[in-house]
């Protein structure tokens, strides 16, 4: 029986969920002082304030000028499912899966949209499909991070750069975390919620010009929900990429993105964002190495999340629960047990938006709350 002494500091930011996630550093509701609320988005002001949002989305990810970004309804889930109704069925399609948002793509794909002609390469919680095992002239449709599993692709050079079909990527949880390699994606999918810290219910889109042909030159057999159209009389909507959004956003939570968007360009944007969830993660790693009792979810280190960082321990099931719950009750660290469907464990946000000094803060925590628990 091991007995640690209760932490006498917290985090000053107890703010671990893996989405919503941790507001940036600094946040407080004053920063939204200057939201068009009260205003209609499809006002020349709201239009501009939504350009302007694509416009930093586009600087601070890298996108290339080749590809279109879209601000669409319903999150990340949104933005993904608008790009399955919309682009698949053209070929056949293989779905990779090794985590819940992945088998749920597949989910959508064999059971909603019933295509016949679709491959399924899966993998358990911890591990990648065999990647060499695609087929790159079917479409595929992936998750870059597996916001679940704490397991992501290690880079894009397994995509076929003469690809024939369409790669649909979701990557909500590595966007301005990890590097995405836009040449080798068609389509990206990504909350706002995640890596910057943004209010939920709003996803962006972001199509290269292969995926704007395939949407031009072909019409699926099933109807397409109103949110869901990007093509009207065969041409694609450009309004939807310029700010005018196919449903009305919250103005609010636009703003909110902003102040994410240009405090991410004030601390040096892509390649500093990178760095403060590498740091946020290593902290985690080091711990980990230190430590019998605790292990990565994700086997290979070169296919860990710097994100969501995922956790087993060992002493049964209960552990990780009770050490969230314990942990939320001091206001240590909240929402950090496992996904639902995920094995049972801990997941710690390690996001842009932490401070590594949270991180830090919180491992002496992690120690007193599994000894609490295995008591």
């Amino acid at each position: 029986m091991t007995t640690i002494e209760k932490p006498a500091v917290r985090p000053a930011n107890p703010h671990f969920s893996s989405g919503p996630c941790a507001k940036i550093p600094g946040w407080s509701p004053e920063l939204l002082s200057h939201a068009l609320i009260g205003r209609s988005h499809r006002s020349s002001e709201g239009k501009q304030r939504l350009k302007q949002a694509i416009t930093l989305t586009r600087e601070i990810l890298e996108v290339p000028d080749s590809h279109l970004i879209g601000i669409v309804p319903a999150s990340d889930t949104g933005a993904v499912e608008m790009a399955l109704w919309s682009l698949l069925g053209a070929r056949p399609v293989d779905l990779l899966a090794w985590e819940s948002f992945g088998e749920g793509w597949v989910s959508d794909v064999l059971k909603q949209l019933k295509l016949k002609d679709a491959r399924v390469l899966k993998a358990p919680y911890g591990e990648l499909p065999d990647l060499k095992a695609i087929d790159f002239s079917h479409d595929v449709v992936f998750t870059w991070n597996g916001t679940t599993s704490g397991v992501c692709v290690p880079d894009g050079d397994w995509i076929a750069a003469d690809r024939q079909g369409l790669t649909i990527c979701d990557a909500t949880s590595a966007a301005f975390a990890q590097a995405l390699d836009f040449a080798k994606l068609d389509v990206v999918t990504f909350s706002w919620q995640k890596v910057l810290g943004g209010e939920g219910a709003h996803g962006v889109i972001i199509l290269s010009p292969r995926a704007v042909e395939r949407l031009e030159s072909y019409v699926p057999a099933w109807p397409l929900p109103k949110i869901f159209r990007m093509t009207q009389g065969g041409k694609l909507i450009q309004g939807i990429f310029t700010g005018e959004t196919i449903n009305t956003p919250s103005m609010l939570c636009v703003e909110d993105y902003l102040v994410a968007l240009n405090w991410a360009r004030g601390i040096g944007g892509l390649k500093v964002l990178r760095q403060r969830a590498s740091a946020n993660a290593a902290v985690i790693d080091k711990w980990i190495a230190g430590r019998s009792f605790a292990h990565h979810l994700a086997k290979d280190p070169k296919t860990r999340s710097n994100t969501s960082v995922c956790l087993t321990l060992d002493g049964g099931e209960s552990v990780p629960k009770s050490m969230a719950k314990l942990l939320e009750a001091e206001r240590a660290a909240f929402d950090i047990g496992a996904y639902r469907d995920a094995p049972p464990g801990l997941r710690i946000w390690c996001g842009a938006t932490v401070e590594t000094s949270d991180v830090e803060a919180l491992i002496p925590w992690l120690d007193w709350a599994y000894a609490e628990a295995t008591r």
